[in-house]
C-alpha cells in the first residue's frame, strides 16, 4: 500500500478563520490572503455584468432593430437604457471596490448599499420587460 502524499489537501479539512483560537501567523496571514482575493473576484464580477450590460444594449440597440422590421427608436432607447445600466455597474463596482479595500485595509466590512442593489434591480426587471413587450409587438 502507498504512503500518503503529504502534499494532498484533505477536502475534509476546515480552513482557518479569524476567530479560532489555535491560529498561527501563518493562518492569518492565509486568511487575509483569500479575503483580499475573494474581494477581487467579486470586482471582477462587477467587470463581466457591466461588460454584459454593454452587450445587451448593443443587441437591443444595434442588432435587434434589423431583425425584427418594426419600429427602431423603442429598440434604440432600450438600448441606451441597457449602455445606462452598464456604466452605472462599471462605476458603482469601481467604488465599491475601493470602499472594501478600505475596510479590508482596517480589518472591517463594508456592506453593500440595500437602495442601490434594489434600484439596479428595478432597472434591469423594467428594461427587461420594456425589451420582451417591445420585441412582442414588433414580432
Amino acid at each position: 500500500m502507498a504512503a500518503p502524499d503529504p502534499d494532498a489537501v484533505d477536502p475534509d479539512a476546515r480552513r482557518p478563520a479569524i476567530g479560532d483560537p489555535d491560529l498561527t501567523d501563518a493562518d492569518i496571514a492565509d486568511v487575509k490572503r483569500r479575503t483580499w482575493l475573494a474581494a477581487e473576484r467579486t470586482w471582477l464580477a462587477w467587470w463581466r455584468t457591466g461588460l454584459g450590460a454593454a452587450a445587451v444594449s448593443i443587441g437591443v440597440g444595434r442588432l435587434l432593430p434589423g431583425l425584427t422590421g418594426g419600429a427602431l427608436w423603442p429598440l434604440r432607447l432600450l438600448g441606451i437604457g441597457y449602455g445606462l445600466v452598464a456604466i452605472a455597474v462599471l462605476v458603482i463596482g469601481a467604488v465599491r471596490q475601493n470602499h472594501v479595500a478600505s475596510a479590508l485595509r482596517r480589518g472591517s466590512y463594508e456592506e453593500l448599499s440595500s437602495p442601490m442593489v434594489m434600484w439596479l434591480t428595478a432597472a434591469a426587471i423594467a428594461l427587461s420587460i420594456a425589451t420582451l413587450v417591445v420585441i412582442a409587438v414588433a414580432i
